[in-house]
């Protein structure tokens, strides 16, 4: 991905949210579908959940990125 790339936080029509870069209509790079009961649950608000998820997500990328942590298949996530 390009470093001048703009990414967006969208939802999609089928009511999953994405993660895309803001000038290409390819595949978004990270899909998030919440389950109608967790929709039910968080009373509507899993659009905030998300973004809250893919930030997140996006500060420990910049992190493994800066540490050079190597990927490593088989390891366990908590």
């Amino acid at each position: 991905m390009s470093s001048s790339s703009f990414l967006e936080i969208v939802e999609l029509e089928n009511g999953k949210v994405a993660l895309r870069r803001s000038n290409e209509e390819a595949e978004p790079l990270v899909v998030i579908e919440f389950s109608a009961d967790a929709q039910d649950f968080l009373q509507g608000h899993y659009i905030e959940v998300a973004k809250a998820m893919i930030s997140a997500g996006m500060q420990v990328a910049g992190q493994v990125m800066e540490e050079g942590e190597p990927y490593s298949e088989g390891r366990i996530l908590h």
